[in-house]
């Protein structure tokens, strides 16, 4: 058991785990960043994102420092739980859970990737299903939001099959240019009747604690 609350938590499908992303998780992963695994075409990500660095060793450097600013960051408006996706024991992406303003609407919104050899098996489906029964099970979400550009059609198209609703559309800066983003939004309401009955969770009181306590 790790002494930090957040980095016990684990959720389980039949398919893949999400596992509260210790250094050593992170380590196993870096192989992936420094290779581009975690982009796409036409690219997924906003800005500023260092897995867009061009030197390989910039973006992971940027990209760990990313992850630990946002372990370190607990606020009453924002909390980010970051998850590592395992396969079959093998590490291949990332699935994280935020909280914003939590304490005051109980919304939380998600951010992934998976790595391309990874892609176009319905795990990223599977990956999306487990964060929502962690948010809304587990944490207690009123509703869930994502979001992805509107040329990123295997997130809006998992989105969609969620049963999320469209919630417009905004900009954002996409290496340097603008880009549209389609926004997305899941009530509780709407997601109990899709609620899944094979997603175990363990260690999310302890995270709970942490990230709700009174500040």
């Amino acid at each position: 058991m790790h002494p930090y609350a957040p980095l016990n938590v684990t959720v389980t499908t039949p398919r893949l785990e999400l596992r509260g992303a210790t250094d050593d998780l992170l380590e196993a992963l870096v192989p992936l960043v420094r290779a581009g695994q975690a982009d796409a075409d036409p690219p997924p990500f906003d800005d500023p994102i260092s897995l867009y660095e061009d030197d390989a060793d910039v973006r992971v450097q940027k990209w760990l420092r990313a992850v630990w600013r946002a372990r370190a960051r607990v606020e009453a408006d924002f909390w980010r739980l970051g998850l590592v996706v395992v396969l079959d024991e093998r590490p291949v992406g990332i699935q994280d859970v935020i909280g914003i303003e939590f304490a005051a609407f109980g919304t939380v919104t998600t951010f992934s990737w998976l790595a391309a050899d990874s892609r176009g098996h319905g795990l990223g489906l599977e990956m999306r299903q487990a964060a929502l029964q962690l948010a809304f099970d587990g944490f207690g979400a009123a509703e869930a939001g994502s979001d992805a550009f509107v040329d990123n059609a295997g997130s809006n198209r998992v989105s969609e099959r969620l049963g999320y609703a469209r919630n417009g559309t905004e900009w954002a800066a996409r290496r340097g240019e603008p880009a549209l983003l389609q926004r997305w939004r899941m009530t509780r309401e709407q997601w109990l009747p899709r609620r899944r009955d094979d997603i175990t969770m363990t260690g999310v009181e302890a995270c709970r604690a942490v990230f709700l306590a009174p500040s």
